[in-house]
């Protein structure tokens, strides 16, 4: 995770600001019926503690809706925590003003003040920056811990990082997203997927993002019957989603492309009504009878379901496979919990119905993770960037790298322009690294031009040897002369029109940095290679064939380009959780093979129809570090939007 974590947080005499989520389940009685989100919170607020922390707590209890209801208040969660931590916790009655700030200068090292519910000021989900810095002025760093809330941009959430010159993931913030990003960057094969729940078009979203990385779907709950109608089967009067048929069938046709399997019940537990303590019947097919509707899967089908789950490496669940609520209808959930408790695969399993029914099995200390976020884990599965997480402060500070790739454009003459140009409008950005790469023969003229300013110079291409009778080839000799600091390497168009190879891209890698040039890399996949499932394949054996026999200070300095071919002059983009799936995964790679810092020090560009329009939301992906542009580099004007917002991202 590159993310700074509470670990990496001097505590000692600090006051530290803790969005927890204590977003717990109340009786009529107000007594709490479900602890899991409090335990949870615990080793963050000890380890606090522990180190000498002033610890101030924040969260939300309902949806009071920006008014007080007493009745939601956090005093439950005061006594919860004192009974677990067994000391005494200060709660006050507002999370801001006068006497909470009194409240926190009181504070002793080791202390723990309760703010009230959040929620009771309506700027909370309004994220209102004036709520925002009121909150930010009680403390000296900021820990969020409240990976149930991360997906909304609230004020105590989003906000108020930027307050901040530290805000830090919590203990639970960083195992949540360990765990999750095991099924999104690089999982272990097989990966079996296990959804259920009562909509297709809940989970349409981790389908698709899934499909290129799991081996089987298994579909179960009510969503599956709209998959069985879809596909010409009798369901009954069993839940269907009318309008989502056709989507049903296109998902078939995707995961088909990707060769991975889908599994759907053979069977069925049955009623007349959707209602406990009444006639249900096993049916003996996939079909169920007019006036009886499906509420849980069947005998063969647990079998079934099991039999596809046995050897897999990392099993993902998210939803349950019937109404488990009724005793009648969670045989299947609870059989399917049990074995996976059993199981040798990593087992994750996502927050909201899918968490409670293994809590309620019995067997959550069994599974490897549980998740305390429903919609957040769902969002951190399709893809999604949580705003929670995004406002956190990096680990590793990278500086956003922006190259401008002319390709065969702009003569001597042009090139003199564009870069008079391109220094008036963009020398004075900083914190952004600025970089062309014009044709050989202009390399002397704007290295002559750009002396003195920000923007530095990158080759399109090199030879790996110094010298020798190699006909139109230039050595990085040459480069270096010419005053040549990156040399770009592997681009797709070198790939693709001169048979370059990843063996001959690592030999001109080595050769460059034995001239003291930097090698911008380039890897991606092909849209035929992307649409049978090969993409991950294609992008692993780039980077292993292009950086063998690198050592890790040659690693870390490399600028790693991730360009897909499909969207390279096409007008197409990778939309941002794309390109951002792609990048985690060549960053997890570099990690397998050179290790954390390593990795979370090599900055990755995106390289694909980057435009001023599009640039900000994708350099707002955690590892998206700059883009390689090709058009949108030939017009000043063009290029100076990118890079002046790549410094505001």
């Amino acid at each position: 995770m590159n993310k700074l974590s509470v670990l990496d947080l001097d505590v000692h005499g600090k006051r530290v600001l803790v969005r927890a989520d204590f977003n717990v389940p109340l009786d009529e009685q107000g007594q709490i019926t479900d602890f899991l989100r409090i335990e949870e919170s615990l080793p963050t607020i000890k380890f606090l503690t522990a180190h000498g922390a002033k610890t101030i707590l924040i969260s939300h209890l309902g949806r009071p809706k920006g008014k007080v209801v007493e009745k939601l208040r956090l005093t439950p969660v005061q006594k919860a925590l004192e009974a677990n931590l067994k000391m005494p916790i200060r709660k006050m009655d507002s999370c801001v003003g006068p006497e909470v700030k009194a409240a926190v200068d009181q504070l002793k090292n080791g202390d723990i003040l309760l703010l009230e519910n959040v929620r009771f000021h309506a700027e909370e989900e309004a994220n209102d920056e004036a709520f925002t810095k009121q909150l930010a002025e009680l403390a000296d760093y900021y820990v969020n811990d409240a990976f149930g809330t991360a997906h909304r941009a609230h004020a105590s959430t989003c906000a108020i990082a930027s307050h901040f010159k530290k805000a830090a993931a919590g203990l639970l913030m960083a195992k949540e997203i360990g765990f999750l990003s095991k099924a999104i960057r690089a999982p272990e094969h097989p990966f079996v997927a296990l959804l259920g729940g009562a909509k297709v078009s809940d989970k349409i979203g981790v389908i698709k993002h899934l499909a290129d990385k799991v081996d089987i779907f298994i579909i179960g709950g009510a969503m599956a019957y709209t998959f069985l109608a879809a596909f010409g089967h009798e369901v009954g009067d069993s839940k269907v989603e009318a309008d989502k048929l056709d989507l049903a069938r296109q998902i078939e046709a995707e995961l088909k492309k990707y060769r991975c399997k889908l599994l759907l019940p053979v069977d069925h537990i049955i009623a007349q009504e959707f209602k406990s303590d009444i006639p249900t019947r096993i049916t003996e097919g996939v079909d169920i009878p007019s006036g009886w509707m499906g509420l849980d899967i069947g005998p063969k089908t647990i079998i079934r379901f099991e039999e596809a789950i046995r050897g897999a490496k990392l099993v993902l669940w998210n939803g349950p496979m019937g109404v488990f609520e009724m005793a009648e209808y969670r045989k299947g959930t609870f059989e399917i919990a049990r074995f996976l408790a059993n199981t040798e695969a990593v087992t994750i399993v996502g927050g909201g119905d899918s968490a409670a029914a293994v809590h309620r099995s019995g067997v959550a200390h069994k599974i490897n993770h549980v998740s305390t976020g429903g919609g957040a884990s769902l969002e951190f599965l399709e893809g999604k960037v949580l705003p929670g997480v995004a406002a956190l402060t990096r680990k590793t500070a990278r500086i956003p790298i922006i190259a401008g790739n002319w390709k065969m454009n702009n003569g001597i003459a042009e090139a003199k322009t564009l870069i008079n140009e391109l220094i008036n409008q963009a020398d004075g950005i900083a914190n952004v690294d600025k970089v062309v790469a014009p044709p050989f023969i202009a390399l002397p003229s704007v290295a002559r031009r750009i002396k003195g300013t920000s923007i530095t110079l990158a080759a399109q291409n090199m030879h790996y040897e110094e010298r020798g009778a190699y006909t139109g080839e230039v050595s990085p000799a040459m480069l270096k002369e010419v005053g040549c600091k990156y040399v770009i390497l592997g681009h797709s168009e070198r790939r693709t029109y001169f048979g370059e190879t990843n063996e001959l891209i690592n030999k001109k890698i080595l050769a460059a940095f034995k001239h003291g040039l930097i090698p911008i890399v380039c890897v991606g996949e092909t849209e035929d290679q992307r649409e049978t499932g090969q993409a991950q394949q294609v992008i692993t054996e780039q980077v292993y064939g292009c950086f063998a026999n690198l050592s890790q200070e040659q690693m870390g300095r490399v600028i790693v380009a991730y360009e897909p071919l499909w969207a390279i002059g096409t007008g197409k983009t990778a939309t941002p959780e794309q390109a951002q799936g792609v990048h985690a995964q060549i960053r997890q790679l570099l990690e397998d093979k050179f290790g954390d810092e390593v990795a979370q020090a090599v900055r990755i560009q995106y390289g694909g129809s980057v435009k001023p329009e599009n640039i900000a939301e994708l350099i707002a992906q955690p590892d998206i570090d700059g883009a390689l542009v090709g058009g949108a580099s030939l017009k000043a004007s063009s290029f100076s939007q990118l890079i002046a917002k790549s410094e505001n991202t």
